[in-house]
């Protein structure tokens, strides 16, 4: 078992070690993903519930707001 693990680790390490194109496709795929998740959500997502909770109570806030918005089913 412990030998399967040192084959496949030295296989993904000789990969990567070779690579001269994938090194720059996997900084764009960082540079994406950190794009994608702090600036986007920094700029397009702000932090409603802290406004909205009085008194930093998020529990409750969220509870009132999905009790309140309950209907009862048609028939």
């Amino acid at each position: 078992m412990s030998q399967a693990l040192k084959r496949i680790a030295r296989f993904y390490y000789e990969g990567f070690t070779g690579m001269k194109l994938g090194k720059t496709l996997w900084l764009v795929v960082l540079v994406k993903l950190f794009v994608m998740f702090a600036v986007i959500r920094l700029f397009f997502m702000p932090d409603v519930l802290s406004h909205k909770a009085a008194g930093g109570d998020k529990a409750t806030y969220v509870s009132s707001q999905i009790t309140g918005r309950m209907t009862p089913l048609d028939d």
